[in-house]
Parts: structure tokens; C-alpha cells; sequence
């Protein structure tokens, strides 16, 4: 029947990059509704945007990786 077939290393970046994209997304909502409380953890706060920061240099770094170098 069918033999599994492995993913080549550029599928396996792109799927990284959609996961990484998704808790972006989901960090960047949980700062939201953090900021949007009366009285925000505003240690929890710097915690998340750190991390979210962290998440963002790993998308860029994927990206650059997933994208050819072409040399005008």
C-alpha cells in the first residue's frame, strides 16, 4: 500500500513556521486581554512580550532559511 513518506526539511520548516506563527498570535491575544484587565501582572506582562519577541526572532530566522538567496 502506501509506504510513509518523510517530509523533506522544507516542509518540516514550513510546518514549524505555521505553529510558531500560531502561538505568535495567541501570545499576542493573551497580552491583550492581560492589558485590557483593571489591575495587569505587569511582570506576567513582560513575560509574555519577551516571549513573543523570542517567537518573532524564531519566525524571522525560519523564513530567511526557507527563502533563496538570490544576488542581484
Amino acid at each position: 500500500m502506501n509506504a510513509p513518506s518523510e517530509m523533506s526539511h522544507e516542509d518540516v520548516l514550513r510546518v514549524k513556521l505555521e505553529v510558531l506563527r500560531r502561538e505568535h498570535r495567541d501570545l499576542d491575544a493573551a497580552i491583550e486581554a492581560l492589558q485590557s484587565s483593571l489591575n495587569p501582572d505587569q511582570l506576567t506582562l513582560r513575560r509574555l512580550k519577551k516571549q513573543k519577541l523570542m517567537l518573532k526572532d524564531s519566525i524571522a530566522r525560519i523564513e530567511d532559511e526557507l527563502t533563496p538567496d538570490i544576488i542581484a
